[in-house]
């Protein structure tokens, strides 16, 4: 699908441009271009990888004339950009919205403009029935794609939507392996919380899958197991070496759990297996024109959340982290 093209990936120095780079570098893509405003990241990328067909842009998704530089020649792009820490969103809420929702806009106008084929966009569970400031800018930033999808143009836009993504850049995995090293009691805001447990290889399959499968305005969702932030922590402790749990409380706009998708969603989703496919809502505003039902069936249902989905008990939670690349490091190290 990839040979011969260029694929933008916007934010391409955080934990998803790595491992889509790890993925597709020895693949016959023709280019890969790396936008983001971090320069030392990108020059730490560039004499790591030190490959002809990776491109650094130092540019701001806030910047339009940034992405139009990087845009011309491009076939693809995935839009990770973002600011992902919820209570640092909290505090600022409008640096989310520039950068979540106004800089989505953006890179959806450049990319109509100069007639890239497809664009993948990185949402989260945090924008289904958000409560803070991140999962409602990421919420407007899924509304800005759909919105967008609905222009006649030659670009295809898809999102993708995901839970908890292990062991990535400032997540909890690291926070609590740091800890447990250095003799210090595990922080974890409350027993009972639960998150969808991805990896960041479920991460790039879920985007890969909807970019090969999606159409415009669709939302793709990867199904996940589930687990309490205490199970967590006893798998590691169990992989590491015990030490104790230090309950601080919830911290500012979290939730006790996480959605992916709600019932009134599911009532039109296309269940695909491992994925559910959301299309969009083709009605336009003449609303006179239609007569709706209510949905019996919605009444009934229940979302899809990290409470109900598949919860993984300790040795499971386990298996899934001596997958990952980051825990075998830190066990070896």
């Amino acid at each position: 699908m990839f040979a011969g093209k260029t694929l933008l990936i916007t934010g391409g120095t955080g934990s998803f441009g790595n491992a889509v780079l790890k993925r597709f570098l020895n693949s016959d893509i023709r280019e890969i271009r790396i936008f983001s405003r971090d320069e030392k990241k990108q020059d730490d990328m560039r004499l790591q990888l030190k490959s002809d067909k990776v491109k650094f842009y130092i540019g701001d998704v806030r910047d339009p004339q940034s992405l139009d530089f990087a845009m011309r020649g491009v076939d693809y792009i995935f839009h990770a950009a973002a600011l992902k820490q919820v209570p640092s969103c909290e505090f600022y809420p409008f640096e989310a919205v520039k950068t979540n929702a106004i800089g989505t806009e953006n890179v959806l106008n450049s990319a109509i403009k100069y007639g890239v084929k497809k664009v993948i966009c990185l949402s989260t569970d945090k924008a289904v029935y958000p409560i803070n400031a991140m999962g409602i800018s990421k919420a407007m930033m899924e509304k800005i794609a759909v919105a967008k999808s609905r222009v006649d143009s030659e670009t295809t836009i898809v999102c993708t939507r995901y839970g908890n993504v292990m062991a990535s850049r400032g997540s909890v995995i690291p926070l609590f392996v740091q800890q447990i090293k250095q003799g210090l009691p595990i922080t974890i805001t409350d027993p009972n919380m639960t998150r969808f447990m991805m990896s960041l290889e479920d991460a790039v399959e879920l985007v890969l899958f909807a970019f090969e499968h999606g159409s415009t305005g669709d939302i793709f969702v990867q199904k996940a197991p589930g687990s309490t932030i205490e199970n967590l922590a006893h798998a590691l402790f169990d992989l590491f070496k015990p030490t104790d749990l230090k309950i601080i409380g919830t911290r500012h706009g979290e939730k006790l759990y996480e959605t992916l998708v709600t019932r009134e969603e599911l009532t039109k989703a296309t269940d695909l297996g491992d994925y559910y496919k959301i299309s969009p809502d083709d009605r336009d505003l003449n609303y006179g024109k239609y007569f709706v039902e209510g949905e019996q069936k919605m009444a009934i249902m229940d979302d899809y959340h990290s409470h109900n989905t598949h919860r993984l008990d300790k040795e499971e939670m386990k298996a899934l982290l001596l997958k990952l690349g980051y825990i075998k490091k830190e066990l070896n190290s």
